[in-house]
């Protein structure tokens, strides 16, 4: 099974740079996405059914902002919308999916980047989603998340660590809370087969960030330590140009 997980800025502006060609071509199982800045009226469901994909939808309240969904060939058993507490709800951070023994979320993690109040609601969500996952594996033991979480773990996932190291996404107490959540049991998929350095998930759109390659590794797949026998490779699609973002990968068992 391969699974992508994307944050694409904008579902529409994505479909209108390629999107569907792209997703054609690359064939995966299932797509996670993030930001679709969409409500699910707003979204071509028709066009990725025409594609063989059934889709799921979790959109912000607020017009145009956040949101997520999945895309799947395999029709899940159950499908759940949020994390069931109505601050993040409200805002479409969080849509999972059961296919057999495994679920599958899409996760799009708060940014702090706006100023204080924002920062503190992103270390409360990282606390209250840690929370949420850690019961939801009692019952759901083989978790894949995959989304945006809007932290660089280490310097070897970010062009400028010094730099940034007073920057949201690159603080301590975020990289120190990537830490503990990895100490519980959870896999970083991509380094779990790669140690190279200089491969990002995001590039501002300033400064030609993306053609000089000075970005941020923010997306990754997480796993419980139940799926490490079933992980096969993982990776960056850094070649993907829809979005500030670029796909990333998972495959598994």
């Amino acid at each position: 099974m391969k699974i992508i997980s994307y944050n694409v800025n904008g579902i529409r502006a994505a479909i209108k740079k390629g999107f569907a060609d792209w997703l054609v071509e690359e064939n995966p199982d299932v797509v996670c996405i993030q930001e679709t800045k969409a409500q699910e009226e707003q979204i071509d469901a028709a066009l990725f059914k025409s594609l063989g994909y059934y889709s799921y939808w979790f959109s912000a309240q607020k017009k145009g902002y956040s949101g997520v969904g999945i895309l799947t060939k395999i029709e899940p058993d159950h499908v759940e919308k949020g994390v069931g507490i109505e601050k993040y709800d409200a805002e479409g951070r969080m849509i999972r999916i059961d296919i057999g023994d495994i679920s599958i979320a899409s996760i799009y993690h708060p940014s702090g980047t706006s100023g204080d109040v924002r920062q503190d609601f992103k270390m409360q969500w990282l606390d209250d989603f840690q929370d949420y996952v850690q019961n939801l594996r009692k019952e759901k033991p083989n978790l894949i998340l995959g989304g945006d979480y809007n932290i660089a773990h280490k310097e070897i996932d970010i062009h400028d660590p010094k730099g940034n190291k007073d920057n949201s996404g690159f603080l301590p107490e975020e990289r120190a809370w990537v830490d503990q959540f990895i100490a519980h049991d959870y896999i970083d998929t991509f380094r779990y087969f790669h140690d190279t350095p200089d491969k990002y998930s995001w590039w501002t759109y300033r400064f030609q960030a993306r053609s000089r390659n000075k970005g941020w590794r923010i997306d990754y797949f997480f796993v419980t330590k139940e799926m490490k026998s079933r992980l096969k490779d993982a990776g960056i699609l850094d070649d993907v140009y829809h979005s500030d973002h670029c796909p990333i990968f998972l495959i598994i068992k």
